[in-house]
């Protein structure tokens, strides 16, 4: 039995079962395998070759016959050793199968040599394994650990296997994990002990673990994970919380020990281990269509020859003297020779299907993707992140798509969250102080220049004792070497960590709301700041616990003149006023107050400080992820001193915001493990609550709880977030009754949800904020169904999800927030630009409704001369009747001929009843008309849905593009993902076909980089196929004058020769490097896209055109040669050697024709194909005694190389050939001159001309769009720009 097989034979045993139990390796230590408990599981060494050295010659055969096409020419190969059908040499006819089975294995067994190397030197990495006779942990291999062993892993150490935590050394059992291996997500995740192995007081000893582990099948599922600790009749349950993941990295802890739970390719990194999607393109598709019409050419080609050869035979009335005949004397009959010939034919004629088409699509594809990978307007240089292809087979899909689906949060906004206001218990506090200092760091009143605050280590900047200590103190603080410069970049963009900027980080506390926190300690502020502060998941670390092997990246262009720097920033006078009035109140009231917080904990703006003080760039500190400091000082009457620097690493930068925001107010997050959160308090106290619960957010609750014992009043309080549709139905009875109006309660939650309203329609992204006081029986009675459930492991999330519906109720609202997340860089201008290519753009977001149609509008997604239709609606009959008098009303109105454009707004709610199958087909017309669609509070599902949904019906070709794990569903639906490598993690990347940096290097992508792919490739196999039956007719006409008798005039070495050496290199280099058009005009005018849309640059008319001139030059470099040397005594090579020449001049010049542009690249390619030829022909002729007897081509070459009239035939049938073809591309050009050919003669302007054409051609366009009646009547003329 293989290891393969051992491996298959223990998935399927473990797949049998319902749960996985498993116990401690260690009472067994020294046994026999068949006496170890947990023998049937895999073991930790993994393979992920495909091959061994005694199988790889017959397994990657069979792999490679799996092509229909190196199956039909194997069977060609093999007819050849037929003596009755063959024409040619049997050996040699295997030829050209071999080499290109050759190239293809060479190439898979590079590739899984690699693979081998990678798998050793992980199998060989060190770990810790606990030993029961040495009784401590001993150095192992990876490959060495199994299921049931104890394991130690060291900080900044890799984790060999899924390890179940048991003990830690952090006090708090407490893990931080880093999954950036993993998901690509360098913020820190927690993990914590099961529960009742945490005691601190004593070593961990494995040898006192006497529990069985009971937990799920292994799966790939990277957020769930389930079972429980079975000790007698005592279950313990944990959950994902209490997983150690393999391939992750142990960061801030010392060492961490567990139990290894699934080992090997049964780990969760493994079985998430996909290789990249193998995708068949559109023009792929319609490829082998075309390769199916040539089998119907050959077939038909053969049968003419078959039938031909029977009439010639018929046409002798006694036999022949030179007829050979049979073994036996007799002689093979009319109709069995025709059948004989036919087969020969197909021998003879089958280079009509191009044998290296395949190969040599790979090849270029490889090259594309090269060239897009290495375009520098698709690198990021802030975050040094270049664009990627993960799926090397749709490159030219980039140039043919219709549809883009795109989420909005980080995809067309930056997903760095800004806190810009807040309503508390009904009262809504602006926040204008704030707003002026995000307006002065973002640039809102400078255009041009953009001041970017990059930094790193720093206290918290410009506190009011700054302020006080005037510009002397702060000029003394001046560093040599600022960090305040001039960019193009737009303000907010990452530096070398995120939310390092103050524009993320510090939060201009509101004036009144301030005053009002000073007078009074009102119980309502205080929970509202609580539940920021603590209601997330935010992690504390300390500064000092370095990550290894992360490094932050300086930008190179730092100014080094710190007063131009401070030029650009006093240009904003009338900001930087109004932010120092506001802040000289609060600094005289500060003097004028007894201080109620500790201002050394609080950070506020002075403008004197940000103008004369800037912290330095430190390089020695790195720190990747949702990563922000926050200064610490010891306070008086401390019984310790509190480390310097804590740093926050959130999973999302929503819940960053939300804590620098309650820390700007006084409440600092000052320490969260599982069992207690430490915040301090605006006047210095710290309160530690003990954690009794936490319920974790998800998508279909959209709201996160905590539950706490408060540390003074002993209370048990449930904080509780999230979006207003996840809180306000779940809020206390007297919120929801009309008929309590008059009540507080209900005032409070009518003015909340106006202030949320208005949040919405700014842009702003709304959170909102709720608590609950649970009496003790309640909750001891809650807490034991919430433990069943963690303890379950069939039905556990509806179990989980129950226990969190019964306990979030009766919520009494606090108040709500508003978060700002911009626009990324130029998304308004790509997507006009790709609505002027003839793409329709959606976005599906979870946002609410109001706050994505804000969004709409400012990234020119919708306009406001469009007629939008919304539909929100929980009415299926509602909904119905608004979809059929929509339709009605744009038929009249394209009865009417009026231009009009339309939007679509659509509510989740409503989303999931268009869905519906009796809504669909009126859904789908409807949204054919629509001008851009928008689908708010959509889940991921949906999101998948709508993408499906549009693709199969519309038949059309769709892009989905998103940045977070809620767009991988979308992504992967789509015909082609592409992934935003942005704040949410890399899942999006990871199931993606392409990823990039920022929204706006989609519209390179696409209208440049897919339109080249695409026009190359399709003109490169038309090229390949003309070739193939251009040089395969030669052998055809020839049959005219042997009688059909299947024999060739062309040697069969220079057959064989002609497509794998002379004519392979120049297609492959027209398929990767020819240019139509410049990248300048396809930039400028996006309408050149609209072709491969909807024909991909390949049209069936091409095909056959191509076809036909193949005929036609195959028929005059087969007849001009043979008139020259009618009547002569030349011999059968003699007359095929110039024939062979001027066909390969024919493809060669051909090929010129249709190069757009060329480089040194393609005269070298091109002339040393013809050079190839020559110096191939002359040492085969000079050495080619008797290759081919009788008739062997011995110095044919030379001789005809001697003879004038070989030049001369070269000359007159390349011309006459490649005429027609000129003679139609110069006709074409003159009368119906094409938009790309347009484009191209724009190009070769002078650059002041060609400027001003396309500043008045898009100055016609806007004039258009704005009256639509000049766009009807001019509609021709703007679609065609002319010279």
């Amino acid at each position: 039995m293989t290891w393969r097989d051992l491996c298959s034979w223990t998935r399927r045993r473990d797949s049998s079962e319902s749960e996985r139990r498993l116990e401690s390796n260690l009472p067994y230590e020294g046994e026999k395998s068949k006496n170890q408990p947990n023998r049937h599981y895999a073991g930790n060494a993994i393979k992920t070759t495909k091959y061994t050295l005694w199988n790889f010659i017959p397994k990657n055969l069979i792999e490679q016959f799996r092509r229909v096409a190196n199956a039909y020419f194997l069977s060609i190969a093999i007819l050849n050793f037929v003596p009755s059908v063959n024409a040619f040499q049997p050996q040699v006819a295997l030829i050209p199968i071999c080499v290109i089975l050759s190239l293809t294995a060479i190439k898979d067994a590079w590739e899984d040599f690699r693979r081998y190397q990678s798998d050793r030197k992980l199998n060989r990495r060190p770990c810790l394994i606990y030993s029961r006779s040495q009784q401590s942990f001993m150095e192992r291999r990876w490959k060495d650990v199994r299921v049931g062993d104890f394991v130690r892993v060291l900080s900044n150490e890799i984790i060999p296997a899924d390890i179940l935590l048991l003990h830690t050394s952090d006090p708090n059992g407490v893990c931080h994990m880093e999954t950036a291996n993993l998901d690509g997500e360098t913020n820190l995740k927690q993990r914590r002990v099961v529960p009742g192995f945490c005691d601190t007081n004593s070593t961990f000893e494995p040898l006192n673990f006497n529990s069985i582990v009971v937990c799920e099948k292994p799966n790939d599922n990277l957020n769930h994970f389930s079972g429980f600790l079975e000790k007698g009749n005592k279950k313990t349950g944990f959950g994902i919380e209490s997983l150690l993941l393999r391939g992750c990295t142990v960061r801030n802890t010392a060492d961490a020990s567990g139990i290894v739970v699934y080992a090997g390719h049964e780990t969760k990194s493994m079985l998430n281990n996909n290789r990249p999607r193998n995708k068949r393109s559109k023009l792929e598709r319609k490829m082998n269509i075309e390769v199916f019409f040539c089998v119907l050419l050959l077939i038909f080609m053969c049968l003419i020859g078959a039938v031909c050869h029977v009439i010639w035979l018929e046409s002798f009335s006694t036999i022949p003297m030179y007829f050979i005949p049979n073994s036996d004397g007799t002689y093979t009959s009319s109709a069995l020779s025709g059948v004989n010939m036919f087969f020969t034919m197909i021998i003879l004629l089958q280079v009509i299907i191009p044998i290296s088409l395949y190969l040599s699509i790979e090849l270029v594809k490889m090259g594309q993707v090269y060239f897009i990978t290495q375009d520098v307007d698709l690198y990021d240089e802030e975050r040094d992140i270049r664009m990627q292809c993960r799926a090397l087979n749709i490159t030219e899909d980039l140039g043919q798509i219709q549809y883009i689906f795109s989420d909005k949060t980080g995809t067309l906004t930056e997903n760095k969250m800004v806190f810009r206001r807040c309503t508390i218990m009904g009262t809504e506090y602006p926040h204008s102080e704030n707003a002026t200092r995000l307006a002065l760091l973002a640039g809102e009143t400078d255009a041009d220049e953009e001041v970017i605050y990059q930094q790193n280590r720093r206290p918290p900047l410009f506190s009011l004792e700054e302020a006080q200590d005037g510009p002397a103190r702060a000029s003394a603080r001046l560093p040599g070497n600022s960090s305040l410069h001039r960019s193009r970049v737009t303000a907010g963009a990452s530096s070398c960590m995120a939310f390092s900027s103050p524009m993320e980080t510090e939060v201009v506390p509101d004036e009144t709301l301030l005053h009002l926190m000073e007078n009074e300690e009102d119980k309502s502020y205080l929970d509202f700041f609580l539940a920021m502060a603590i209601c997330n998941t935010v992690v504390v670390s300390t500064d000092t616990a370095r990550r290894q092997g992360v490094t932050g990246r300086r930008n190179s262009a730092l100014s080094s003149n710190p007063l131009e720097c401070m030029e650009g920033l006093f240009s904003r006078a009338t900001c930087c006023k109004r932010l120092r009035k506001s802040l000289e109140k609060l600094t005289r009231r500060r003097d004028s107050h007894v201080e109620p917080f500790d201002m050394g904990q609080t950070s506020f703006y002075d403008v004197s400080a940000f103008t004369n003080s800037v912290e330095g760039f430190d390089e020695d500190e790195n720190a990747p992820g949702h990563r922000s400091n926050v200064n610490r000082r010891p306070r008086t009457g401390s019984s310790a001193a509190a480390p310097l620097e804590v740093c926050y690493e959130a999973e999302s930068p929503d819940e960053a915001a939300l804590v620098h925001a309650a820390k700007a107010y006084g409440f600092t997050l000052l320490e969260r493990t599982p069992d207690h959160v430490t915040v301090r308090l605006p006047h210095g106290k710290e309160l530690k609550f003990k954690v009794l619960d936490v319920l974790n957010f998800d998508p279909v609750r959209r709201r996160m709880s905590i539950i706490v014992r408060h540390p003074r009043t002993r209370e048990i309080i449930m904080y509780t977030k999230g979006a207003d549709s996840g809180i306000m139905e779940r809020l206390h009875k007297s919120f929801e009754d009309p008929r309590k109006a008059a009540t507080e309660s209900t005032n409070v939650a009518a003015e909340t949800q106006g202030d949320l309203d208005m949040y919405a329609r700014d842009g702003l992204r709304t959170l909102c904020f709720a608590k609950k006081v649970v009496n003790e029986q309640t909750y001891s009675a809650w807490s034991i169904r919430r433990q069943e459930a963690l303890a379950a492991i069939s039905r556990k999330k509806e179990l989980l999800m129950d226990t969190a519906a019964d306990m979030e109720n009766n919520l009494t609202l606090l108040g709500a927030t508003g978060i700002e997340d911009r626009l990324q860089e130029n998304v308004p201008e790509t997507i006009r630009a790709l609505r002027e290519a003839g793409i329709q753009v959606w976005v599906l977001t979870g946002d609410k409704l109001e706050t994505a149609v804000n969004i709409a509008y400012s990234c020119m997604l919708l306009d406001h001369r469009d007629l939008v239709f919304t539909f929100n609606t929980e009415s299926k009959e509602v909904c119905s009747t608004m979809l059929t008098g929509i339709l009605e009303d744009i038929l009249q109105h394209e009865k009417q001929e009026r231009e009009f454009s339309i939007g679509l707004v659509i509510d989740g709610r409503t989303l999931s009843l268009l869905l519906d199958d009796d809504l669909q087909t009126q859904f789908v017309e409807l949204c054919s008309h629509c001008r851009s669609v928008l689908c708010c509070r959509a889940t991921p599902l949906q999101k998948s849905r709508v993408v499906t949904l549009m693709r199969h019906r519309l038949k059309v070709m769709t892009l989905a593009i998103g940045d977070g794990a809620n767009d991988v569903n979308m992504i992967q639906a789509a015909d082609v993902g592409v992934g935003i490598s942005g704040q949410e993690g890399m899942q999006a990347v990871m199931a993606s076909d392409f990823s990039i940096s920022r929204f706006k290097h989609l519209k390179k992508l696409l209208l440049v980089h897919g339109h080249w792919c695409s026009t190359r490739l399709a003109n490169m196999i038309v090229y390949f196929f003309y070739k193939n039956v251009a040089y395969v007719n030669l052998l055809f006409w020839y049959q005219l004058f042997c009688g059909f008798t299947g024999t060739a005039m062309i040697d069969y070495w220079f057959m064989i020769f002609f497509n794998l050496l002379f004519t392979s290199a120049p297609p492959i280099m027209f398929g990767i490097m020819d240019r139509e058009i410049s990248a300048f005009m396809l930039l400028q005018l996006p309408q050149l896209y609209k072709r491969g849309q909807q024909t991909g640059g390949y049209r069936r008319s091409t095909f056959w055109i191509g076809i036909l001139d193949a005929f036609y030059q195959s028929f005059i470099c087969f007849f001009i040669p043979y008139w020259a040397y009618e009547g002569s005594d030349v011999d059968i090579f003699t007359l095929g050697i110039p024939m062979n020449t001027v066909s390969l001049f024919t493809i060669i010049l051909h090929l010129a024709i249709e190069i757009k542009s060329w480089t040194v690249v393609h005269w070298v390619i091109m002339v040393g194909s013809v050079l190839v030829y020559f110096i191939v022909s002359l040492a085969f002729s000079a050495l080619c005694i008797s290759c081919n007897p009788p008739s062997d081509p011995y110095w044919l070459m030379q001789q005809q190389m001697a003879d004038p009239i070989f030049y001369l035939i070269c000359i007159l049938t390349t011309v006459v050939a490649l005429l027609p073809r000129y003679f139609l591309h110069a006709l074409r050009g003159t009368l119906m001159p094409s938009d790309h050919l347009k484009a191209r003669q724009i190009d070769q302007l002078p650059p002041h001309r060609r400027d001003q054409f396309l500043r008045e051609w898009r100055n016609l366009q806007e004039l258009c769009a704005s009256f639509p009646s000049v766009s009807q009547s001019t509609h021709s003329t703007i679609n065609t720009p002319d010279i």
